[in-house]
């Protein structure tokens, strides 16, 4: 692999991570030098301020790592405050509800009850804290429990999970029956 390969290659690892990386980790993952390693990424800096990205390299010790530029900071602040306020969706309101009414839950107890993966709602109801993890359950694995939090509690105004309304009682046999008896004037 040539240097410019090796660049954009570095790059696209020092984004994916997201978090600082060892010059000599970059150097053993592409098999170079790490005086090699360090000129790249002089270069990928230098190149990245050059362009004006919004990205730029840090140099955190003998660590590197990709981050957005300070003058940026007030937008990406506004976005991801706005992002944190979007309105729930459908799968949101439904995956709530069956930790809000079952906690502490697996995730697997949620998608069993769903019929669906769930892993990006969990995640969001999570960043938007109105679930936490409460533990991990004793089984193999060690799953984590989530259950509801006070933000929760204050987004929906109620004080207790006693104040949720009650659930809706099964439906009783009577469909079931009438499908029966109405089979039966055939005969």
């Amino acid at each position: 692999m040539n240097a410019s390969k090796i660049q954009s290659a570095v790059e696209a690892v020092l984004f994916a991570v997201g978090e600082p990386i060892e010059l000599q980790k970059i150097a053993s993952i592409f098999e170079i030098e790490p005086e090699l390693a360090e000129r790249i990424l002089s270069n990928l800096g230098a190149q990245l301020d050059e362009r004006g990205s919004g990205v730029c390299l840090l140099r955190l010790g003998d660590k590197y790592q990709l981050a957005s530029r300070t003058e940026y900071a007030e937008i990406i602040r506004n976005f991801l405050e706005q992002r944190k306020n979007a309105p729930l969706s459908q799968a949101a309101f439904e995956v709530l509800a069956v930790i809000a009414y079952n906690q502490p839950v697996t995730k697997s107890f949620v998608e069993q009850v769903r019929g669906v993966d769930c892993t990006a709602v969990i995640s969001t109801l999570c960043q938007k804290k109105l679930i936490e993890e409460r533990g991990r359950l004793d089984l193999p694995g060690r799953p984590l429990l989530y259950g509801t939090t006070p933000e929760f509690l204050r987004v929906f105004c109620i004080s207790s999970l006693d104040e949720l309304p009650p659930l809706p009682e099964k439906e009783t046999v009577k469909s079931e029956e009438q499908d029966e008896n109405s089979g039966s004037d055939t005969i």
